[in-house]
């Protein structure tokens, strides 16, 4: 069974409280911030970057899996690895934790702005841009259909012109050179 918006919201405040005590910037990234930018939809986990500087990821990953358990028995040595760290909240919603270091995860934490999720549930999520690329990088077909989302509904609002640059340097790490052509189609369609 799927969690309910109100145990996604309190799980994603919960998460964002052990951070904020400990003075760990981050923010809400992913499907459940779709709601704020784009075409609302169903999600069963929160996502999140966390600032976790190359080689300093340690006690980030310490910090959250004294509050929550891991979703898998080596949590820590993947989170270490792998730089994501996997949870899961007490009422069973999963909780993907990026550690964030690349210039343009930094930049999604630093420009992160207050929204209510939910009545009384304030959460820091990415802006509509930063959210645009995750999607592109991403580029399951759900993640195109959500940010297809977002430029239909942020319209003019978007900043076009941060999306390509930041998209232009994926595809060259991806070596992907298609990799902003979805953003492009839903541009011309908006």
């Amino acid at each position: 069974m799927a969690p309910s918006v109100p145990h996604l919201a309190s799980a994603a405040a919960a998460v964002l409280s052990v951070l904020d005590i400990a003075r760990v910037p981050a923010c809400l990234i992913g499907g459940l911030v779709i709601p704020r930018w784009g075409q609302p939809r169903a999600t069963t986990d929160a996502d999140f970057t966390v600032l976790a500087p190359y080689g300093d990821e340690a006690p980030v990953v310490d910090l959250l899996l004294a509050s929550f358990q891991g979703r898998r028995p080596d949590a820590r040595a993947f989170a270490l690895a792998h730089r994501v760290l996997l949870l899961v909240s007490d009422d069973g919603v999963g909780i993907d934790v990026a550690l964030a270091a690349f210039p343009f995860e930094i930049d999604a934490i630093e420009t992160a702005s207050p929204w209510e999720i939910a009545p009384g549930v304030v959460v820091r999520t990415c802006s509509a841009e930063h959210l645009v690329v995750y999607k592109l990088v991403a580029a399951r077909p759900q993640d195109l259909v959500d940010m297809a989302g977002i430029v239909r509904r942020q319209g003019a609002q978007l900043n076009v012109e941060f999306v390509r640059r930041w998209g232009l340097e994926f595809a060259e790490l991806k070596e992907d050179p298609d990799l902003l052509r979805p953003f492009e189609d839903a541009i011309r369609r908006a």
